[in-house]
């Protein structure tokens, strides 16, 4: 079986190399044991494996799955059919902030808090548009899963709605963003 064309190749913000650095630097001098290998990771260790991380990160879209790529020595591949994904949240903090960073985490039928199968998008540029993105395509395959019968007008009425939820959510953000 063939893996389907990728529809969308989300781009991947390089800032997430310093933010990676800082995070995994930070929690060693926290630990204290580590700082001896903290000192050795803001040095240049934790530039040059955050760099090979940066190169070795993938994120594609296609018109089923999601599959998300990462890892030096291990590398890891998440693939999540589009039918299965709940919800997808839009997390940005102070620390993300400053980075210019945000991160996707996704809800799975069948999936709990802690599971391991949980999926944490870190760095995707665009975020909210790559997360309409993954919304739009999910309810496309739904769509055509229930035989693609609609009503046209009740889809017009539906977007309208969700253009206005969009205002007002790119509205709220400006002003939280202020």
């Amino acid at each position: 079986m063939s893996t389907p064309d990728p529809v969308f190749h989300a781009r991947i913000n390089p800032l997430i190399k310093p933010f990676l650095v800082v995070q995994i630097g930070f929690t060693m001098v926290i630990t204290i044991i580590g700082i001896p290998l903290a000192i050795v990771w803001f040095l240049g260790l934790g530039r040059w494996w955050a760099q090979h991380y940066y190169d070795k990160l993938e994120c594609h879209l296609s018109d089923r799955t999601l599959r998300y790529r990462k890892g030096i020595l291990v590398q890891v591949e998440k693939t999540i059919p589009l039918e299965n994904i709940q919800d997808v949240t839009f997390v940005e903090g102070p620390i993300l902030r400053h980075f210019q960073l945000s991160t996707l985490k996704f809800e799975t039928a069948g999936s709990g808090a802690g599971q391991a199968n949980d999926m944490h998008l870190t760095g995707i540029v665009d975020a909210h548009d790559f997360r309409n993105r993954i919304l739009a395509a999910r309810d496309k395959l739904k769509q055509e899963q229930r035989g693609g019968a609609h009503d046209p007008a009740a889809a017009d009425a539906h977007l309208a709605a969700l253009r206005a939820i969009e205002g007002k959510l790119d509205q709220i953000i400006v002003l939280m963003q202020r």
